[in-house]
């Protein structure tokens, strides 16, 4: 496509305004004077509450207010926070527990808000909280991974959320039966714990008439729907919005019970009202991400072909149904369920459950890591278990690339791919036929060296349809509204760019405007790496639209026929003559020409279909024997992305998301006691990665395009992530395989790697 040619790895506009501190981020626009919220949690994971003094806390110096549920519900307000569920195996809803943004009668984990108090200063709202009165009569706690121990909601009597399948459970089965080779692996995806470097927050402010909630998050509609149903406002009264962002990763995609609470309060008090979370309440309180245990099969042929995949696993929604908690094991894992590989037999099914431990919700992938894990984990221990090499067996079963577009056993269309084509050029460029010398140069220093393969296909979710409107100002500028928001993404570049791209508009006149539900009345929000193919897909149409109406224009200004005028990309054309105005100075003379209809244009379009990008990533790992140290060092990325609009912000999201599956891989973990206790509440107990455990990463592309938009894109947010766990699985496991190793699970701490190399010995 000639109008991509033009893409280039422009550098990042909006960098200079976060590097020099002049970033909007939602704690420095608080309005002036705003009064300070402290949330008070609860201690306990699980306890019914027999009393709530709130009377010492209100008489308290500079408190405006102290709001518990039964508040809440004086005021006329709902308290049920909204969510999704699945359908059960025998179709079924999946259980649905209200989620009171403010704890009703029952706390049911550490940190769940049970009152808010409201003050004059910061400080002030801490001294109230302490001074609240709250008995309590503790229940047993049930943190384990498995159904059964004290109930935390009535509708689920043996805290069994759902039970979801997918596929064909006899003909798997059979399958099975007739293998000619099994093989299966228990696999663990461990906890963790988000970690913006800006922490959830947000302020709210009424005037009598209308709420504003500004909140760190990846979108304002969701929000502003909720805040309607449950406080009963006509959609106009509610405006919500979203300044700069420092990181969501998912985390930030959903309402949490702290906007609600601080909504009501400035609602009832008439004065606007903010709350910061504080790194140790974010711990606690963020949605969490995987924590799940999958026991994955396969069968095979006498040829090494996979005949079926089988797959069951368990998973922990925490104590509620987060917005997307019961999708994310279930029907987001079946995305990719068979990864790059041509399997048509497959089973899947999937138990939630409830714990008494904070949410878990969408983290970098949203089920498509936790699938792509358990596939590469199972394929390598494959590959073992059948002695034969890897990376040949995962081109034995790889779709043929005449095969697409390719409906998969659980109903995607994967449009585009050559699996077998990339991983060949992965090999050149991550120089496996080295690997032996620098194995054998590691067993000189006394190290064990391995390398791991992870192949890798993400499906790109949320909602097809995206907004955009395009306005031209008096200055001589323009502005481009996206229903999308960054998170830290780079979208003022890449947006402005695309745009520069198809109408010659010089990039550095064009301002991108996001999060805020006043001036873009629908949008899709930033979340499953839908952001650039979405959001430039309607600014294509709207794009041929301006170009379109415009040439109109100056056909009508010149006396011409319209098909006398061209567009090159950049300018106008007029046969025969000099004139070649750019769209800019064209929508100058519709200002002057009083052409209002020129001015604005708004679009909405629709993708056909979902993008499938792939890749294969390559993880070399060092590990010392006698400390269980485990050091990567080598990484190869080789990525089809499709056609790109800036390679370098691609390499960016690419180097981010594995840096976060590094990450989860050798150190993030969390931990609670038997009392639902988090024992990694602090930065002394969780471990997040540094830079000396960052290797550089080798990135290269090769893109083929995606036949589902007509860009040719395929999204790369969360991609760097998919692919990284189970290389970095297979690699460690690679290493320690000849000292008898045979399970590895992350995190691979020094710890828990010498514990393994004991164990074996």
């Amino acid at each position: 496509m000639e109008s991509f040619g033009k893409a280039q790895p422009v550098k990042r506009v909006e960098d200079v305004r976060f590097l020099t501190g002049a970033g909007r981020y939602v704690d420095d626009i608080a309005p002036e004077g705003a009064l300070h919220a402290v949330m008070v949690r609860s201690p306990v994971a699980h306890a019914e509450i027999t009393g709530l003094d709130l009377s010492q806390a209100r008489a308290a110096p500079g408190v405006h207010a102290v709001l518990a549920a039964p508040d809440i519900e004086a005021m006329g307000l709902s308290l049920g926070m909204g969510f999704s569920t699945v359908k059960n195996q025998d179709g079924s809803p999946g259980a649905a527990p209200e989620r009171p943004f403010l704890a009703r009668g029952v706390m049911r984990f550490v940190g769940e808000p049970v009152a808010i108090c409201v003050a004059e200063t910061l400080a002030q709202a801490r001294d109230a909280a302490e001074l609240v009165e709250l008995d309590y009569a503790e229940r047993a706690v049930h943190v384990d991974l498995a159904p059964g121990g004290t109930a935390l909601h009535p509708e689920a009597p043996e805290n069994l959320a759902f039970d979801f399948a997918k596929g064909d459970a006899a003909a798997t089965e059979a399958a099975f039966a007739r293998a000619a080779h099994v093989v299966s692996l228990e696999i663990e995806d461990n906890r963790i714990i988000c970690n913006p470097m800006e922490p959830r927050g947000a302020y709210a402010e009424y005037d009598g008439d209308r709420l504003h909630v500004c909140f760190g998050g990846q979108g304002v509609w969701g929000l502003k729907r909720e805040l309607c149903t449950l406080f009963g406002l006509d959609a106009e009264r509610v405006r919500v919005s979203n300044p700069d962002v420092g990181g969501g990763f998912g985390m930030k995609g959903m309402n949490y019970p702290e906007y609600f609470a601080i909504a009501a309060a400035a609602m009832m008090l008439e004065r606007s009202v903010r709350w910061m979370s504080e790194r140790g309440e974010g711990m606690l309180t963020d949605n969490a991400g995987r924590d799940l245990v999958s026991t994955a099969a396969l069968a095979f042929d006498d040829d090494c072909r996979v005949t079926a995949y089988r797959i069951e696993n368990i998973c922990n929604l925490g104590a509620y149904n987060s917005n997307f908690g019961q999708l994310i094991q279930s029907e987001l894992f079946s995305r990719v369920l068979t990864g790059p590989y041509d399997i048509q037999t497959t089973w899947l099914r999937t138990r939630g459950i409830y714990t008494n431990t904070a949410q878990v919700d969408a983290y970098r992938g949203a089920g498509r890591p936790e699938a792509i894990f358990a596939l590469e984990r199972v394929m390598d221990q494959a590959a073992r278990e059948l002695r034969v090499d890897p990376w040949e067996l995962r081109r034995r079963n790889f779709i043929d690339a005449g095969a697409f577009p390719y409906l998969s056993a659980t109903g995607e269309t994967y449009d585009s791919g050559d699996f077998a084509g990339l991983l060949d050029k992965a090999e050149i460029r991550a120089d496996r036929a080295g690997f032996a010398a620098r194995k054998a140069a590691s067993a000189a220093a006394g190290k064990l060296r391995g390398i791991g393969l992870g192949y890798y296909i993400e499906s790109i979710l949320g909602a097809p349809d995206e907004g955009v409107a395009v306005i031209f100002h008096e200055d001589g500028s323009a502005s481009i509204h996206v229903g999308t928001q960054s998170n830290g993404q780079g979208h003022e570049t890449v947006f402005a760019q695309f745009l520069s791209d198809q109408t010659g508009i010089p990039a550095e006149r064009i301002t991108v405007v996001q999060g805020d539900s006043d001036l873009i009345a629908q949008g899709g929000g930033t979340g499953g790496s839908r952001s650039v193919t979405v959001q430039s897909n309607a600014t294509l149409a709207t794009a041929k639209t301006m170009i379109e109406r415009f040439a109109q224009f100056l056909a009508d200004e010149l006396g011409i026929e319209r098909g006398a005028v061209s567009f090159d990309d950049e300018r106008f054309r007029v046969a025969g003559s000099n004139e070649s105005p750019g769209m800019l100075e064209l929508a100058a003379r519709a200002r002057a020409a009083g052409r209002a209809d020129l001015l604005r244009f708004e679009g909405r379009e629709t993708l056909p279909g979902r993008s499938y990008p792939n890749g294969a990533h390559v993880a070399e790992v060092e590990i010392d024997p006698e400390t269980g140290q485990t050091r990567i060092v080598r990484y190869t990325v080789v990525d089809d992305f499709g056609n790109l609009i800036n390679p370098m912000l691609a390499e960016g999201q690419v180097h981010g998301g594995v840096a976060q599956g590094l990450g989860q891989a050798l150190c993030e973990r969390v931990v609670h006691d038997e009392d639902g206790q988090l024992l990694t509440a602090t930065f002394m107990d969780y471990a997040m990665p540094r830079a000396d455990m960052v290797p550089m990463i080798g990135f290269s592309t090769a893109p083929v395009p995606s036949t589902a938009n007509p860009m040719g894109m395929k999204g790369c947010g969360e991609a760097g992530t998919v692919g990284a766990l189970g290389a970095i699985g297979n690699a460690v496991l690679d290493a320690l395989w000849e000292r008898g190793v045979r399970r590895a699970d992350m995190p691979y701490t020094p710890a828990r790697v010498w514990a393994m190399l004991e164990a074996a010995r």
